[in-house]
């Protein structure tokens, strides 16, 4: 994808602020709140959890590429800020915006066979659907998205600076891990992708556990995410380590602007992780707490994590945007393991059922 970022629809009018998406949703909810009562939903990050697994399962059906169902997803993002969920069955929305996603990401699917293998997947839910009804969703979609159809991914950020900051095998299929994990959360509508991409590699240098074997994450060429092995790296150790690397670049970057030099002590690292509202379980939080300067020889993933630091404040990188993600991710993981897919999908099929959204 040839097209500026920066020059794109995406930029222009698909990045919300936190308060202004959720006033986006709460507009929706009003417009008609006895639809709201009579049809309680799971909260909105479990069913990003099911829709994000039911576009991996069709995906994976029809051989669809991974940056497809990522498209898919950000597309059914874009479509809930304009069209409430309760007026629409959301698998035929699932499978019009796969539909779409293939036809623009160049892997594109027979819309008869794509219905076919929809309906075989959801046969309660998608009954009285055929080709002709997902042709007019597509329609719906296209509308609601002003045909603003481009969308760029983390992926190939991501991709680019693999050699840059020598990441492993391992480091790649993690990083790769918690990109596809970032659709289940709301940080494709607030944030650049190059931000989630950075994200995702400083995440995959502090989580990724030692022992974890090659291939357990998804991989360059691997089809959704697994929140189950990112959560289960997330431990207090790595994600303290995210947010000192992150206060040191900000310390780093505030001195390089304010024309001092690049270094910077522990104990304002500390200072900033407090600011940012990151857990400091494992700080000893003294004065003298022991600076990481041994561990630059002896831990080579410490070594690559403070020359991610370092890079990161040289460059013109948004790090606050960089904290909010990390947060954003770890609460996602945390909220991960409250979910109860029978629970939302039984809660989905009876507002189908009692709407008639199946016919």
């Amino acid at each position: 994808m040839a097209a500026n970022y920066w020059e794109s629809t995406q930029r222009k009018h698909w990045q919300f602020t936190k308060d202004d998406l959720a006033a986006l949703r709460q507009r929706l909810d009003d417009e008609d709140p006895s639809l709201v009562q009579m049809f309680l939903l799971p909260q909105l990050r479990h069913l990003n959890i099911y829709f994000n697994q039911q576009i991996n399962r069709l995906g994976k059906r029809l051989g669809v590429r991974q940056q497809a169902m990522a498209t898919a997803q950000l597309y059914l993002k874009r479509f809930y800020t304009r069209v409430a969920i309760r007026q629409t069955n959301p698998y035929l929305v699932i499978t019009t915006a796969l539909y779409l996603a293939c036809k623009m990401e160049e892997c594109p699917q027979h819309i008869r066979l794509l219905t076919q293998e929809a309906r075989s997947l959801w046969p309660s839910d998608l009954h009285g659907h055929d080709a002709t009804r997902v042709g007019e969703c597509e329609f719906s979609l296209i509308s609601e998205m002003h045909s603003h159809l481009i969308v760029h991914q983390p992926y190939r950020t991501l991709l680019a600076v693999q050699d840059d900051f020598a990441l492993t095998s391992d480091e790649m299929s993690l990083a790769w891990t918690v990109i596809n994990d970032h659709y289940m959360t709301d940080l494709p509508l607030l944030h650049p992708p190059h931000v989630v991409a950075l994200t995702a590699v400083l995440l995959a240098l502090v989580l990724r556990p030692s022992g974890s074997a090659p291939g357990t994450g998804a991989g360059a060429g691997g089809g959704g995410g697994n929140a189950g092995t990112a959560a289960a790296a997330a431990s207090a150790g790595g994600v303290a380590m995210a947010a000192t690397a992150l206060a040191q670049a900000q310390a780093r970057a505030a001195a390089l602007a304010a024309g001092g030099g690049a270094g910077f002590g522990s104990q304002g690292s500390q200072q900033q992780q407090q600011q940012m509202g990151f857990s400091q379980g494992n700080s000893q939080g003294g004065a003298e707490t022991p600076t990481p300067e041994p561990k630059k020889v002896t831990d080579p993933r410490l070594a690559k994590v403070q020359r991610f630091a370092a890079w990161l404040a040289d460059s013109n990188i948004d790090i606050e945007a960089m904290v909010d993600c990390t947060q954003e991710l770890i609460s996602f993981y945390e909220c991960h393991e409250q979910y109860n897919d029978k629970h939302t999908r039984e809660q989905i099929s009876r507002l189908i059922k009692a709407r008639s959204l199946d016919k």
